[in-house]
């Protein structure tokens, strides 16, 4: 069994859709950021920097084992599980890499834009939105260009791809139209048709 730490954010979308492609059972501890919930001494005992998801696996070797930051708990179900995050070396580095361009770019790209365009007060400041609206823009082009004859962004379906679609799920966010990057569209028609999907963007909540 495994616990789980989240809220209904595109970081902690990766963590219940992972858990769901696997098959775990795991328990959901709704942390409802908007409340500060991520801010109390029981939800700091678990991840000590106040941000969500994390797991605490309770079948882990030696004991409860506990996982902090979204891209290694998806590297963590991986191994866990033998699903989605491939053994071979080149092939996982190759995962390894696109995982860090979500993490390092898309993630904190992304959530600028979120920022800035969802706020009235934000959204004045023009030179913000410019700056991360011409990034995010940037960004989608590389994915779109990754994606050019290929089915997911590396070889077969893995966490890179469960990584980056609970960004682009949140396309109308950043008032885009996903059909100016063609293949981004495909990927995430393809994608968010999948059953484990579909659950796990549920979870625990949509705010």
């Amino acid at each position: 069994m495994i616990d789980l730490y989240t809220w209904g954010t595109s970081n902690g979308r990766k963590a219940s859709i992972m858990l769901e492609e696997c098959g775990l059972d795991y328990t959901v501890h709704p942390i409802h950021i908007g409340q500060g919930d991520q801010f109390t001494p029981e939800f700091i005992a678990v991840n000590p920097n106040s941000k969500i998801p994390a797991i605490v696996d309770q079948d882990a070797d030696g004991g409860p084992y506990t996982v902090i930051e979204s891209g290694a708990i998806l590297m963590y179900l991986g191994d866990k599980t033998g699903n989605f995050f491939p053994v071979e070396h080149r092939k996982r580095y190759e995962v390894i890499q696109w995982l860090m361009w979500q993490m390092g770019g898309v993630g904190p790209n992304f959530g600028q834009v979120h920022h800035f365009l969802r706020s009235e007060e934000a959204r004045k400041v023009t030179y913000g939105v410019e700056r991360y609206t011409k990034e995010m823009r940037r960004l989608y082009g590389v994915l779109n260009t990754r994606l050019e004859g290929r089915d997911f962004i590396c070889d077969d379906y893995s966490i890179a791809d469960i990584a980056t679609f609970p960004w682009v799920l949140r396309y109308e966010w950043q008032e885009v139209d996903l059909a100016e990057w063609p293949n981004v569209k495909r990927w995430f028609d393809s994608i968010h048709a999948r059953p484990a999907v579909q659950k796990g963007i549920t979870i625990p909540s949509a705010p």
